[in-house]
């Protein structure tokens, strides 16, 4: 039981510092893992580290395909028929071409 107090205050803290900013995900992998750990055996400190080094990266993969994804949105061709700012048509607006 005191594992796990102790466990829910590192964590508190380290999401409180302004330094580990940069480590996304890693204390709710923390947190599960801990309890995880305890539960399977009292090794709630393997959990806890194990659960941070996932937590990390499964928010690394979820920010990378994030920006994969706006990436791909702003290069994407205008949607067919839309207009630009001079009000002139973009795209194929499936008109019939003019006969010759």
């Amino acid at each position: 039981m005191k594992q796990i107090v102790a466990l829910a205050l590192l964590a508190g803290a380290a999401a409180l510092s302004p330094g580990l900013a940069s480590a996304k995900g890693c204390v709710k992998g923390a947190a599960v893992g801990g309890v995880a750990g305890h539960v399977a055996g009292h090794h709630g400190i393997a959990g806890a580290a194990v659960g941070c080094a996932i937590g990390h990266h499964r928010a690394k993969v979820k920010d990378r395909e994030a920006a994969a994804a706006q990436a791909n949105a702003q290069h994407a061709a205008p949607p067919a028929g839309t207009t630009n700012a001079d009000g002139a048509t973009q795209g194929n607006t499936n008109a019939a071409a003019p006969a010759r």
